[in-house]
């Protein structure tokens, strides 16, 4: 387990950066991790993403496929992208606060 500061604030995180404690997560740490992975300030589109897939997680135990992220905001794949440079699934998950998504997300 690695530890990632952020602000003055330290989190533990796994090896790709995934918060290792979910249940900490909260719309100021969202904001910090955008920070970290050049998605910038959070827009309503960005959580519209992170909402839904914040939602799903806790519900399903897993993260969503893209494909339901899409679905559900109304935003085509290639603006998820735009949103969150690193991916659906290293960037939207992460700033989440989810933990590492096993599959394809």
């Amino acid at each position: 387990m690695s530890q990632l500061q952020i602000h003055g604030r330290n989190f533990d995180v796994d090896g790709d950066g995934f918060l290792q404690h979910p249940e900490i997560w909260d719309a100021e740490v969202a904001r910090l991790f955008a920070t970290t992975d050049g998605t910038g300030e959070l827009t309503e589109k960005h959580w519209a993403v992170i909402n839904f897939i914040r939602e799903h997680w806790e519900a399903n135990d897993m993260a969503p496929m893209v494909r339901k992220v899409c679905q559900h905001t109304g935003l085509r794949l290639r603006e998820i992208y735009e949103l969150f440079p690193m991916g659906p699934a290293k960037g939207a998950c992460r700033i989440a606060g989810l933990p590492k998504p096993d599959g394809c997300v």
